[in-house]
């Protein structure tokens, strides 16, 4: 079953990954931005993810297998994976999954909550008092720590893929680096592998985040722009939940986008998604009054 939204080349896919992925020609997708079931019991509406680990393990690495077959040599696959306090091993088994296939070229780590002290932060970022913003699920444990962040492995078919840095670059906190510096000219550097992007606030989980395990859009557009969001022809979210990167392909102008996965209730809801996230690009297209705004109004 195909659910497609032909305006903006977007189609997913009721079925497994394996079997999608068997369907597209070789080196035939820009970039892969996804976030597999971590096999740590979370409550899916269909999947069990609750697999021996030798057999999580394995599945984990046929569809990466499949994933880099379809990769361009010069691709990108934002692998996002996390874990639990008490099985922190998840994240690293996933990953050595992936080394037959593809080489590790960067970590990203995706900080979803952080606590700062106002003395760190230094005079010019004028804090009046200690800020903690993001959100994390809180843990009552006298052994473990609050888990605040996952991972993000950029993973490559050479390790030699380029990326546009500047296109998450901020700016210096130093104005003289720009003068000291060649690269710096246009006054932004390089991000780095730390990226601050919180969830969301929400006011009622079963309408706003029906998926027990999804991602901000901010996520997967920010892989997207990383890579080079002007040289994507086609990107995929092999395990698409509630659509966030193709959302994050809609905002982008990602030429086309496919996705998958195997509840369709997920799928519905990222389809509604992607139409909602192109309200505000067909309004800019067709302002109200115009013509063409009249006739597909």
């Amino acid at each position: 079953m195909v659910r497609d939204t032909a305006a903006t080349r977007s189609r997913f896919y009721l079925a497994d990954c394996l079997d999608v992925f068997a369907q597209l020609d070789a080196h035939s997708v820009d970039v892969i931005v996804t976030s597999p079931p971590y096999n740590l019991g979370i409550g899916y509406n269909r999947y069990q993810d609750t697999l021996p680990r030798a057999d999580y393990l394995e599945w984990t690495n046929a569809w990466i297998g499949a994933a880099a077959r379809v990769l361009r040599p010069d691709g990108s696959l934002f692998l996002n994976v996390g874990a639990k306090p008490s099985d922190p091993w998840t994240a690293f088994d996933v990953v050595q999954a992936a080394r037959p296939h593809l080489r590790l070229q960067n970590i990203i780590h995706w900080i979803k909550s952080i606590a700062i002290e106002r003395d760190s932060a230094g005079a010019a970022a004028a804090l009046t008092r200690d800020l903690a913003v993001g959100h994390y699920k809180p843990i009552n444990s006298d052994r473990f720590l609050n888990d605040c962040h996952e991972f993000v492995f950029h993973l490559t078919p050479g390790g030699g893929t380029r990326l546009d840095r500047l296109a998450l670059g901020v700016p210096y906190q130093d104005q003289s680096n720009v003068a000291r510096w060649t690269k710096a000219a246009d006054g932004l550097r390089c991000r780095g592998n730390t990226w601050f992007i919180p969830y969301e606030t929400i006011q009622r989980r079963d309408r706003d985040r029906p998926h027990p395990a999804t991602f901000p859009a901010k996520l997967p557009e920010q892989c997207l722009r990383l890579h080079g969001a002007s040289r994507i022809r086609r990107a995929m979210d092999p395990f698409t939940g509630l659509g966030s990167t193709a959302v994050a392909c809609v905002r982008l102008g990602i030429p086309e986008f496919i996705g998958c996965d195997i509840d369709e209730t997920y799928l519905d809801a990222a389809a509604e998604r992607v139409k909602e996230a192109l309200k505000p690009k067909m309004a800019k297209a067709w302002p109200t009054g115009s013509s063409m705004a009249n006739r597909h109004g």
